[in-house]
């Protein structure tokens, strides 16, 4: 049997899909789809977010896009949905808009890099990014168009995830895994939540609060899969920490944009993705403040600051919902996906902010569908995993 540790998108991706293998499988997770799967925007983007460092996460975004009409049909289905549509997918592309000549420059720059890397954008004037969207701010002075970007709504995608488990009579254990269960050979040793472990096989997880007199409670795995997100680091000796990030959702009686929509204000990027049901999402902060969740003024009013430099409109739309959430980050911004060099061990984490645009790929990875993709996220590019 396999045990998933962690009930974010990813974590209940791969329960799914292990599930429609016919494989057991058990999920364990306190509060399941409530952390940065519940903060997130849903950006499908990996050619408007790329950066000129970053080509193998492109790879490996662009390969996990080309899954999500496919990965959504059936996940509709099998939550019982009318179509994908329920999950808010839409694929009407990124609209990156620049404001002065620097902007327009590295717009231009980044232009010539994606065609090189033969992706196609489309370069527009100031003209043609207002007629797209008419609510653009007078100032904008032309954008970049990544037409093949898409979005989706995280919430819909774990409630329908969430849908499909029961459906399938997984089983879902509503707990904290205080420590990873080891017996066998020597190994380093990895200081887990609840102590010192040493040993070989990870033999299955050690739940809280416990469930016998004893004050333990153990399920036992053929495969532990670690997909505990920015918590992972206290389970096992991977290199992931928490990056902090603050999201508004806005709402207005019609939708505002018809397309996600970026820029860079004050050296800061900002974006604001549409719902069909008129939610504007605009975000997100990124900060190195540890496992602090806070929701602060500063960072809420730095958002709508931004944001109304590119759509001045949103400071009349009704505020629905802030909230913090902790992006997984890892030392070269690629997952974790794949064994972890301890036997009985595997790992599905350290995503950053590509953790809905991954979960396709990472569910295939760890089916054993990929190869080349694979090996650009093995964990052995880190010796000190265990």
């Amino acid at each position: 049997m396999d045990v998933i540790v962690g009930g974010g998108v990813v974590g209940l991706s791969l329960a799914w899909r292990l599930a429609r293998e016919g494989r057991p499988v058990t999920l364990v997770d306190p509060a399941p789809a409530s952390g940065a799967s519940h903060a997130a925007a849903g950006m499908l983007a990996p050619v408007s977010e790329v950066t000129y460092t970053e080509v193998p996460l492109l790879r490996l975004g662009v390969a996990s896009l080309r899954r999500w009409p496919g990965f959504a049909a059936e996940l509709a289905a099998d939550a019982g949905l009318p179509g994908a549509e329920a999950l808010d997918l839409r694929s009407e592309g990124t609209l990156d808009v620049a404001f002065g000549a620097d902007d327009l420059a590295a717009l231009d720059e980044l232009a010539a890099y994606l065609e090189k890397l033969e992706l196609p954008v489309q370069r527009l004037t100031g003209r043609e990014c207002r007629r797209l969207e008419p609510m653009l701010a007078p100032s904008v002075r032309g954008g970049l168009l990544a037409a093949g970007d898409s979005w989706v709504d995280p919430r819909r995608v774990t409630a329908a995830l969430l849908a499909a488990l029961d459906r399938r009579g997984v089983r879902l254990v509503r707990a904290r895994v205080a420590e990873l269960l080891r017996d066998g050979g020597q190994v380093t040793g990895g200081q887990v939540t609840g102590g010192q472990v040493t040993g070989g096989q990870v033999t299955g997880v050690r739940l809280e609060p416990p469930g016998d007199d004893d004050g333990r409670a153990e399920l036992r795995a053929d495969r532990v899969i670690l997909a505990a997100g920015a918590w992972s680091a206290g389970l096992a000796e991977v290199p992931v920490r928490p990056v902090k990030g603050q999201i508004m959702r806005l709402r207005s009686p019609q939708p505002l944009l018809t397309r996600c929509v970026r820029g860079t204000v004050h050296g800061t990027p900002v974006y604001l993705v549409p719902r069909g049901d008129g939610e504007l999402v605009v975000g997100a902060t990124q900060e190195e403040m540890g496992f602090d969740t806070r929701v602060t003024a500063g960072g809420l009013y730095e958002l709508l600051r931004d944001a109304r430099e590119l759509v001045p409109g949103i400071t009349e739309l009704e505020v629905s919902d802030v909230v913090a959430g902790l992006r997984p980050g890892t030392p070269d911004n690629l997952p974790l996906i794949g064994p972890s060099g301890t036997p009985g061990l595997a790992l599905a984490t350290g995503h950053h902010r590509g953790g809905v645009l991954l979960a396709p790929l990472t569910a295939d990875i760890l089916l054993g569908e990929e190869g080349e993709l694979a090996a650009m996220c093995s964990p052995g590019r880190f010796r000190d995993i265990s």
